[in-house]
């Protein structure tokens, strides 16, 4: 029977303070981005990274970009997605994209 493993930074986004499971959001450069619904909070996990000590999680309400939609487009202009974002701040906008994103 095969199983899925999860790659080393989903294991680690798993790891952080936040309700499990996160969600995948997408990929800038060598950093991975998930979003964690209920807390409201982004886990960026590096690729290089070992521990959870070596990620950060930050609460929306806490920064300049209160919400999803915010933190991804600061994202998408600052460093542009390599992959993703898979959510960009409302379920409703990912339903009329047709999962575009």
């Amino acid at each position: 029977m095969a199983t899925t493993q999860a790659n080393p930074q989903e294991r680690i986004a798993r790891q952080l303070p936040t309700q499990s499971p996160s969600l995948f959001l997408g990929v800038d450069g060598d950093t991975a981005h998930y979003w964690e619904s209920y807390e409201c909070t982004v886990a960026v996990v590096p690729r290089e990274a070992i521990l959870a000590d070596d990620a950060e999680v930050f609460r929306l309400d806490e920064t300049p970009r209160p919400t999803l939609d915010d933190g991804c487009q600061h994202v998408r202009r600052t460093r542009g997605w390599n992959v993703g974002p898979r959510v960009d701040g409302s379920l409703m906008g990912d339903l009329a994209r047709g999962g575009e994103a």
